[in-house]
């Protein structure tokens, strides 16, 4: 039976939980997760969990921060003058905002938690919500996809 390999794209169902066994991730519940493996949208260490791996096979790995969203920076963490952001809503501590910011390369998006809010600041952390977190996951490969099948998918 073919195993998996770098490049390959693949269908998977995975549940992704942190150290305190709490859930951030469980596909089981809606569409399977489509991906290529190796793609720099997908955290390092679930692709290099799946390298080998057969159609049906079910694994559970630990992934390390450093292969998965990375250290926390505190660098990250800036704090902005509140009228600096045009909100639709009253911003508050842990609301989640997908910021998007003009840089030489066009449009990009970044996600940012607020942290605290005072009369005159917004306190900001524009790292990743799962950075620092060794994750936990257990991946079953539903498919390994060809070219064909790639093709009718897109």
């Amino acid at each position: 039976m073919r195993k998996v390999q770098m490049g390959d794209v693949v269908s998977i169902h995975c549940i992704g939980k942190l150290k305190n066994g709490e859930i951030f991730e469980n596909t089981y519940d809606a569409e399977p997760f489509i991906f290529q493996v190796g793609s720099p949208e997908i955290i390092p260490g679930l692709s290099e969990a799946l390298i080998g791996m057969e159609e049906g096979e079910v694994k559970e790995v630990l992934i390390p921060y450093d292969k998965a969203f990375g250290p926390r920076d505190e660098n990250l963490v800036r704090t902005i003058p509140r009228d600096a952001l045009s909100l639709n809503i009253e911003p508050e501590a842990g609301l989640m905002l997908n910021l998007i910011i003009d840089t030489p390369q066009g449009e990009m998006s970044f996600p940012a938690i607020i942290v605290k809010v005072t009369d005159n600041e917004i306190v900001l952390d524009l790292n990743p919500p799962l950075a620092g977190e060794d994750l936990f996951f257990q991946i079953k490969l539903l498919k390994i996809i060809t070219l064909e099948e790639e093709e009718i998918i897109s």
